[in-house]
């Protein structure tokens, strides 16, 4: 019985013996720049740059595989030093914040009233959606789950509610959305549409109180003719806009809205 015991305590130290060896022989030494970057990063590890988090990202920096301006939660100072220790030119941020292009929420009429599964990524798996737009909110809350810095909220008209204080563009938010309603535009631009509907007026009409009826007259008032009608949808190119609101007082729907002023009351339309 004694020889077996000391046969197997033997094998177990030359064993950790050669282990010991080769992990001092092999051992893979630091890069002390990866571990600055690292230092700089803010370590919220939320994954919207597309790395599983900040060390990997710090890893892709220091390889001059990405660029700094990937992460949005990197705040000014940091992203200078790390310009500064790549010996890479800091290039200008403009600042982006998620918009909801929706203005359905209560206005919009539904189909039915789906209770059992209550998630948007649910309703839009099993039946596409539950509104009579197909393009509509579904008013759930998957982008308010996925938001790293916690700036959405659900308001009481069914949407989103985004705080752009707090919102850093990171994008996960728009990732998560199944109806592809949430888009990234220019903080400094606060002039939007608030509809997605690529659907005629009459249709419209009978499914939202407040979808786009493509009736082209925020194209025509816009002085810098920053508004074009695509696929029965106004969009705003937003390198032309100047936030004069004209489009804002002629749009008859109500569906145009400026983010830095209050938004109008929800209206409950009939099911």
């Amino acid at each position: 019985m004694l020889i077996p015991v000391i046969i197997l305590g033997g094998l177990g130290l030359i064993f950790g013996a050669f282990l010991t060896y080769f992990s001092i022989k092999f051992k893979t030494e630091e890069n002390p720049i990866v571990a600055r970057l690292h230092e700089l990063m803010p370590n919220a590890n939320c994954g919207a740059c597309g790395y599983a988090g900040c060390s990997i990202f710090a890893e892709m920096l220091a390889e001059g595989k990405v660029e700094p301006q990937k992460c949005a939660m990197l705040e000014e100072d940091s992203l200078h030093e790390i310009c500064s220790i790549l010996g890479i030119e800091r290039k200008k941020r403009e600042k982006q914040v998620a918009r909801v292009m929706c203005w359905g929420g209560v206005n919009a009429k539904k189909k039915f009233d789906y209770k059992t599964l209550r998630t948007c990524s649910a309703v839009n798996a099993l039946f596409g959606t539950d509104l009579e737009c197909s393009y509509g909110c579904l008013g759930m809350g998957d982008c308010a789950k996925v938001c790293p810095v916690d700036a959405i909220t659900m308001g009481e008209n069914g949407l989103p509610i985004i705080d752009e204080e707090k919102c850093i563009a990171c994008g996960k938010c728009v990732t998560e959305c199944p109806k592809k309603i949430i888009k990234l535009a220019p903080a400094d631009k606060k002039v939007y549409v608030a509809c997605s509907s690529h659907d005629r007026g009459p249709v419209v009409i009978k499914a939202c109180k407040t979808g786009c009826i493509a009736c082209t007259k925020c194209v025509k008032v816009c002085p810098r003719a920053a508004i074009t009608m695509e696929n029965n949808l106004a969009v705003i190119d937003y390198s032309k806009c100047d936030n004069c609101g004209a489009c804002i007082e002629e749009c008859p729907r109500k569906i145009i809205l400026r983010t830095d002023v209050e938004l109008p009351e929800p209206v409950s339309v009939s099911s």
